[in-house]
């Protein structure tokens, strides 16, 4: 079994996400998505979020391509993930590319930056919200 994991906030989720779920799920035979807490989200990336973890995290699972949602609650994480859920492929978007090499280096694990679906994103929703262009 080829074993995939993603990181990521998804907060107001939208078709972006799925896409990257979809391609990131296609990818092997079982997804699991670590799940940004709202702790980590304020005090390490300085994000708040709409929908806390729990309502987040149940969205996830209700998502076919998601096998598995677990917490992510530092960066350092990551590694012990690959490790502890046997993964066989780290899947990020491009924004990200680059930042996690360092996992495929220290691991059996391969790291692939998916590109984004370009026309949006949860910041760009906030914008548009809000009237800013």
């Amino acid at each position: 079994m080829k074993r995939i994991i993603t990181y990521g906030t998804f907060d107001m989720l939208h078709y972006g996400h799925i896409n990257l779920l979809k391609r990131a799920r296609e990818m092997g035979d079982y997804l699991v998505v670590a799940l940004s807490t709202d702790e980590f989200n304020w005090i390490s990336k300085n994000k708040k979020t709409y929908f806390d973890f729990e309502k987040r995290k149940q969205l996830l699972e209700a998502i076919r391509y998601v096998d598995l949602v677990i917490p992510e609650e530092s960066w350092e994480q990551k590694l012990t993930d690959v490790v502890k859920y046997d993964i066989d492929t780290l899947v990020m978007g491009d924004d990200w590319e680059g930042k996690f090499d360092y996992i495929s280096e220290n691991t059996d694990a391969k790291v692939v930056y998916l590109k984004r679906t370009p026309e949006i994103s949860t910041s760009q929703i906030k914008k548009d919200l809000n009237g800013v262009n």
